[in-house]
């Protein structure tokens, strides 16, 4: 698998493409062509990371609460309302897709950010709906999918950890907390014998 760090701007999208279409296949996920490029997007915008922060009065940047946005959203209307939900809805999903296990540690659990981020969706589909815009299919299937969404990216975080020894070592280190026989099944093919530890926490996915 190819280092992010060495891609040009013009082939991040096609190494998450990569990587989302592997994650789909391996979990079994029906995902319109549709919804998977727009996760490609998804990934390749965010990874701009001030794209998740916001600067403050002391010049400070901090992540955007996903209660702040949520916020926005319901002040604004029309196509700025549109906008706001989709920005809330993109960053529950990446968020905790991508940093699953940051979330962990904070005040905002996963299970929050997943209903955020549905929910922010479906507004957008019902939007869509009495607008007559293409995307609405997209939307609708993304506020249905989410939490299934939330594991694919979970394993593209995963797989992008993947590309050195410090991420394999964080992805070990996950699957002695976790016991996922994902993480295990990714060990083993970069020639790391999950059997070396025996896993502490609850089996997931």
């Amino acid at each position: 698998m190819t280092d992010p760090k060495l891609l040009s701007a013009q082939s991040i999208h096609e190494f998450f493409r990569e990587l989302l279409s592997l994650a789909i296949e391996n979990q079994r996920a029906r995902v319109h062509q549709a919804t998977e490029l727009y996760l490609a997007n998804l990934l390749s915008g965010f990874l701009q990371t001030e794209s998740l922060l916001v600067r403050e009065e002391d010049g400070s940047l901090q992540r955007r609460p996903l209660a702040l946005l949520f916020k926005e959203a319901l002040e604004e209307e029309g196509a700025a309302r549109a906008r706001a939900l989709r920005r809330l809805g993109d960053t529950s999903l990446f968020v905790s897709g991508m940093f699953s296990e940051s979330l962990s540690a904070s005040l905002v659990d996963v299970e929050y950010a997943i209903a955020m981020g549905s929910r922010a969706y479906d507004a957008l589909g019902e939007v869509a709906a009495r607008h007559g815009r293409g995307a609405r299919s997209v939307w609708e299937e993304l506020a249905a999918k989410f939490s299934q969404l939330v594991e694919v990216l979970n394993e593209v975080s995963e797989r992008t950890l993947a590309t050195s020894n410090a991420g394999l070592l964080r992805i070990y280190e996950k699957w002695i907390k976790t016991g996922s026989p994902r993480v295990a099944t990714l060990l083993s093919e970069h020639g790391v014998p999950a059997v070396l530890a025996r896993p502490k926490g609850r089996f997931v996915q």
